[in-house]
């Protein structure tokens, strides 16, 4: 851990990472809201049978309950691409775009092993995840007051949540740096770390909406981002080491990877 280049990194990064942690905390909000708002009406629908249940009840996610919003907030693309933005965007780029830009042989020129630099974009990476998360959190927090339901929201439940989350996009992240060690161009590292966390997304709808594709969604990293369950007192240790074991893989292939590669003059 370096922790002049991880002050860099944060000086560097901190505009954007404010105002994805602002817009990340006003999209949690919004969701008690509609909760409040829409959520007993919604139930009669489904009830009634106008809306299918597995429209409405998007894998652990609903409408018509204070858990099932927070979770959709969680699973819903908005929520996806602004956590992306640091956990694929920023991390694919970090060793892919310097090597692109021909600049990683300055900061390696430096008496920082490529462990140390690894170890450094790993941890700033986490670190902007994790807040943008507390941001989603507190945003929960104003909505769910905002809504007059704070009452109905266990708030010492969020902390797991926020582990669950950080998790599922640590792990996303730690993949995103592995393909950046592994790719001396940024556009195939993130296509890569992008091709894996779609498909996964996908089979997650898929086995959501389609009763006949459910058995692929246990294949979905996505899966395992349990909100709901864990809002309503369940914590999948399971999911949670399934995820940390992935995320762990991808640690041990990029401080394998790194410090072997041949690392070319760019063309």
């Amino acid at each position: 851990m370096n922790w002049p280049l991880f002050g860099h990194l944060w000086r560097s990064q901190r505009t954007k990472l404010a105002i994805v942690a602002l817009a990340m905390a006003a999209w949690n909000a919004f969701l008690p809201v509609i909760y409040n708002a829409f959520g007993a009406q919604m139930q009669k629908l489904v009830d009634s049978g106008v809306i299918p249940r597995q429209m409405a009840d998007f894998g652990g996610a609903d409408v018509f309950s204070l858990g099932g919003s927070i979770a959709l907030g969680y699973l819903h693309p908005i929520s996806i691409i602004l956590v992306s933005i640091f956990a694929i965007g920023f991390a694919t780029a970090a060793v892919a775009g310097e090597r692109e830009r021909g600049t990683l042989e300055v900061l390696l020129a430096r008496p920082l092993s490529r462990r140390t630099v690894y170890v450094t974009l790993l941890a700033v990476t986490l670190t902007f995840i994790g807040l943008i998360l507390v941001a989603a959190s507190i945003g929960t927090v104003i909505g769910s007051a905002i809504a007059g339901v704070l009452d109905q929201l266990p708030i010492e439940r969020l902390p797991f949540v926020w582990v669950n989350g950080l998790l599922l996009w640590g792990s996303f992240a730690a993949i995103g740096l592995a393909a950046s060690v592994s790719f001396d161009r940024f556009t195939p590292a993130i296509g890569a770390t992008l091709a894996i966390v779609i498909v996964s997304y996908f089979l997650y709808v898929l086995g959501s909406l389609w009763p006949d594709a459910k058995g692929l969604e246990p294949y979905s990293l996505f899966h395992y981002l349990s909100t709901r369950e864990i809002l309503g007192g369940t914590v999948d240790v399971l999911g949670f080491g399934l995820l940390a074991a992935v995320g762990a893989v991808a640690i041990a292939w990029a401080l394998i990877e790194f410090p072997r590669r041949d690392l070319a003059a760019p063309s």
